[in-house]
């Protein structure tokens, strides 16, 4: 069978993206998924993402990480569904879709821009060296120094894979403050089992985290990641982050045809 799909990226977190209201696609092939993410030996991308028909929202996205496993929410990959649903004449320029953590509201800007609105952050773990919350995707954040010499791979496993988190792990960030409200980070995704050169969850994990501790009083934080920038805001009452967002660019990179068997 031959499928078609297309290619996304959200600040340089790239995406596999089919379109499967015909259900047509095997999504039970952990195999195949992780085979048409592979860099070498397929498409290649750290991701792979299915929008399908939903009854009550705009469509729904199932998302798979290039392991060929389904996963959690993903920021960017929830940025570049929204995209790709205006490309196929699904949507306009805002939607209300559905997803593994819940509803989502998005809209798209005139320069493509899309911002994303994430769900409510009501428990935020502080810890003498990191900070652990769930925005979709489970986060633990830590402050370093010398970031961009930072061996994010070792340490970031070392964490994802210690006693902390067991079996299901999680995704981990590493961070260092740039301004009041600026910051840049590195992220080891789960799935991956890598850096990937930006995690929508992981930049909105680290602006509350970040807000949390006390080192920025602002509630819009640019954050520089290593495939570009995105921007987060929220605001906070009686200590939940509410109406959180996370702003970026949703990129088509191209389109194609594969054949699976």
């Amino acid at each position: 069978m031959v499928i078609q799909f297309f290619k996304y990226h959200g600040t340089g977190n790239d995406f596999v993206m089919i379109d499967n209201r015909q259900n047509f696609f095997p999504k039970n092939n952990t195999k195949l998924i992780e085979q048409l993410c592979h860099r070498r030996f397929g498409i290649g991308a750290d991701g792979l993402l299915l929008l399908e028909n939903d009854n009550l929202t705009d469509f729904r996205m199932v998302y798979y990480n290039s392991d060929g496993n389904e996963s959690s929410m993903c920021g960017n990959g929830g940025r570049c569904i929204v995209a790709f649903a205006k490309k196929l004449g699904i949507i306009d320029d805002q939607t209300t879709f559905i997803a593994t953590d819940g509803l989502h509201h998005a809209t798209i800007l005139e320069d493509e821009t899309v911002s994303l609105q994430m769900k409510d952050v009501d428990e935020v773990k502080i810890n003498p060296d990191y900070i652990f919350l769930n925005t979709g995707s489970p986060h633990h954040v830590t402050m370093v120094h010398d970031l961009m010499n930072y061996d994010v791979k070792e340490k970031g496993a070392k964490i994802r894979y210690s006693d902390l988190y067991g079996k299901a792990g999680s995704n981990v960030n590493f961070v260092t403050a740039k301004g009041t409200n600026h910051f840049v980070l590195r992220t080891y995704e789960r799935g991956v089992e890598d850096e990937t050169l930006s995690c929508g969850t992981g930049a909105t994990a680290t602006a509350i985290a970040m807000h949390a501790i006390g080192k920025t009083k602002s509630n819009h934080i640019n954050l520089d990641v290593q495939g570009g920038k995105l921007k987060v805001s929220f605001d906070k009452k009686e200590g939940v982050y509410q109406n959180v967002f996370l702003i970026g660019p949703a990129t088509f990179v191209y389109e194609g045809h594969v054949e699976i068997e």
